[in-house]
């Protein structure tokens, strides 16, 4: 797989029927490695390892409904009270990250009402704060640490 714009984490791995698996350690269940599953196995360790958000407050592909329709996101974080503090839209490396992905993940943001956004494709990352007064979001260097 593609070397991206992570620091370098100890995942496992399992090979079976001709295909690489890789071990999600929130979902305790080994994935299909593809594209998209590499950059989003690289977040959910980026959360855990350098954040320092608790794994019990991650959950990755999840369903939800936007206006009727049923949607999958990545990766959520909550806050300890329940409430939800960053949504990450991860997307495979060749895929371009242009307006429809912040559409997209601000579309998903409608029904979860999340503080803060994050969109990567594992070598580019965008982050941004919800003003929810000003109905925009504001661009940051990257997503605050957990804090208790």
């Amino acid at each position: 797989m593609q070397k991206l714009n992570f620091p370098t984490y100890a995942f496992r791995f399992k090979n079976s029927e001709n295909k690489v698996s890789i071990f999600d350690i929130i979902r305790k269940k080994f994935m299909v490695l593809q594209p998209e599953e590499w950059v989003r196995q690289h977040c959910v360790h980026y959360l855990i390892e350098h954040k320092k958000y608790p794994k019990s407050l991650i959950n990755v592909e999840k369903e939800l409904k936007v206006n009727d329709l049923k949607k999958r996101y990545d990766i959520v974080v909550f806050k300890p009270n329940g409430d939800i503090q960053l949504i990450v839209e991860c997307k495979a490396p060749k895929i371009d990250i242009k307006q429809g992905t912040f559409d997209q993940i601000a579309r998903y943001n409608l029904a979860l009402k999340a503080d803060y956004l994050m969109v990567t494709n594992g070598l580019n990352h965008y982050y941004c704060r919800m003003d929810f007064e000003r109905e925009q979001y504001v661009f940051l260097e990257d997503i605050p640490d957990y804090v208790k």
